[in-house]
């Protein structure tokens, strides 16, 4: 059994946006009394028997981490290397602490590349004892490749997001794709079959690099998943108003929603 927890479910902006009449943020069509609607920056746990892995180190991955209650993680792995995804990394050195050892990161060579430009420290041999800085080990994959990630046996596909790539993972019967707006044949290919997707729906009208909610209804009626959940969702996305007009098999995302995949 996979438990999968949604540590952030937003755009790169999060909702409520900064700014908004009273300074206090602009909701969009969101509605600020439904609190499912107050949404962190994109990333997820998934837990197994035997480890945890966390997908990109949100800018608020502090404060999710906290309301998990996971201070416990094996591996990461990163999706691309937009702000809203690994500005968090900083922190990692708490998980470096509490795993006692330098972590393995995996994600593709541009997304490797960034890192180590951005985080240049994070990557420096590990000098013990302590963590005064994360340490990473960079793990080079290929998008389309079959990769061991801890206890995970974990199948990664590439993704098209608009003006760079990002990858999408596939662990058993869950799968994982945010920030993307295009998928070829070969991935879809990779999420047939599945229980649980989670994948990025920005907003309702058509978007230049993100998936919209026609875009993502066409992928289900492909793939047909059992259970498709909404993520990476932007101002223009009432939590209500979704779960009201989605068809059966989708529903809206929230943070800290926990989902359980044989």
């Amino acid at each position: 059994m996979l438990k999968i927890r949604l540590l952030g479910t937003g755009g790169s902006s999060g909702v409520p946006l900064i700014g908004g009449a009273d300074g206090h943020g602009d909701w969009g069509c969101c509605d600020p009394a439904e609190p499912r609607n107050r949404r962190t920056r994109a990333s997820i746990l998934i837990r197994g028997p035997e480890g945890t892995l966390l997908v990109d180190t949100a800018p608020d991955m502090r404060t999710q981490l906290l309301a998990a209650g996971e201070a416990r993680v094996d591996a990461l792995f990163y999706t691309h290397a937009h702000a809203d995804h690994i500005l968090g990394l900083d922190d990692v050195r708490a998980l470096n602490r509490a795993a006692g050892r330098p972590l393995e990161a995996f994600a593709s060579a541009a997304t490797l590349t960034e890192l180590e430009r951005r985080f240049e420290y994070a990557f420096r041999p590990w000098q013990p004892p302590g963590f005064y800085r994360p340490v990473l080990l960079g793990r080079p994959v290929v998008p389309g490749q079959d990769v061991r990630i801890g206890s995970f046996d974990v199948a990664t596909f590439d993704q098209n997001h608009g003006y760079t790539r990002s990858m999408g993972l596939r662990i058993g019967n869950f799968a994982y794709s945010t920030d993307v707006v295009t998928l070829d044949d070969a991935s879809l290919a990779r999420l047939e079959g599945l229980d649980t997707w989670v994948v990025g729906c920005f907003q309702r009208r058509e978007h230049h690099t993100h998936a919209w909610l026609e875009r993502v209804l066409e992928w289900v009626g492909r793939i047909h998943p059992r259970r498709t959940v909404l993520t990476h969702m932007g101002p223009d996305m009432d939590w209500a108003w979704l779960t009201a007009n989605l068809p059966p098999g989708l529903e809206p995302a929230y943070d800290g929603l926990e989902l359980e995949v044989p």
